[in-house]
């Protein structure tokens, strides 16, 4: 056999593998196989229980959160993922113009793993609570697998949380995407609605501070309605 004839086919192999790897990351950059998010309505997550931490947990309704005076809700992918961490400090830091308007700042996680939700707690400056079916997570849980290690997207997001000093760990289930809401007091609806698309995908906090003004107190909101 001519070993020129092997050395060409080779090199097509090399060629053709690398192509395909080159293709492979390229499409794994685009949105084409994100799994779109399913919007949720007012009445779905009304209807979600929830849990306090406490040594004697209280389970209630969700809508308890928002139905006096609206509220902002982080669904927190990780509590001891680093990017997570970022994003609570990022919604923390609105904490006193959200004070300002009366409205309160919560977060739901979807396990308590070990000291998870305490570590956590420094960077959340609201409350805390369990939401042991992952609701919030749905109506159409979407999870970003290793896939999500190859997206230019994550690596930039790693690299700007690293930049801003937070670190984490690995404990806990962390492929289940998370999102922020921003719901209105009583039957007002959901104001703002934030779907994590990749790892690190944070909301814009200006979107968040201005569903948040638009957000009326019941009280406001029935005085109005009898008008």
């Amino acid at each position: 056999m001519d070993p020129s004839f092997f050395t060409v086919g080779m090199w097509s192999i090399g060629a053709g593998a690398l192509g395909a790897a080159a293709l492979a990351l390229l499409l794994a950059n685009t949105d084409m196989f994100l799994s779109k998010p399913q919007r949720a309505s007012l009445e779905y997550l009304e209807e979600i229980d929830l849990k306090t931490l406490e040594k004697e947990p209280r389970t209630f309704k969700a809508k308890e959160l928002w139905e006096k005076k609206g509220a902002v809700i982080m669904a927190v992918r990780r509590p001891g993922c680093f990017l997570c961490r970022e994003e609570a400090a990022d919604l923390s830091s609105l904490k006193p113009k959200l004070d300002e308007l009366g409205v309160p700042l919560y977060a739901v996680v979807k396990e308590q793993v070990k000291t998870e939700v305490k570590d956590f707690q420094p960077y959340f400056k609201g409350e805390i609570f369990l939401d042991e079916k992952k609701k919030f997570y749905g109506p159409q849980r979407r999870k970003m697998m290793f896939m999500g290690f190859v997206r230019l997207g994550v690596w930039s997001n790693f690299f700007r949380a690293r930049s801003g000093g937070f670190s984490g760990n690995l404990e806990g289930e962390g492929f289940i995407l998370g999102g922020v809401f921003v719901v209105g007091s009583g039957k007002q609806g959901i104001l703002l609605e934030h779907r994590e698309k990749e790892f690190g995908d944070k909301v814009n906090l200006a979107s968040v501070l201005e569903a948040a003004k638009k957000i009326k107190p019941q009280a406001a909101s029935l005085a109005s309605e009898e008008k």
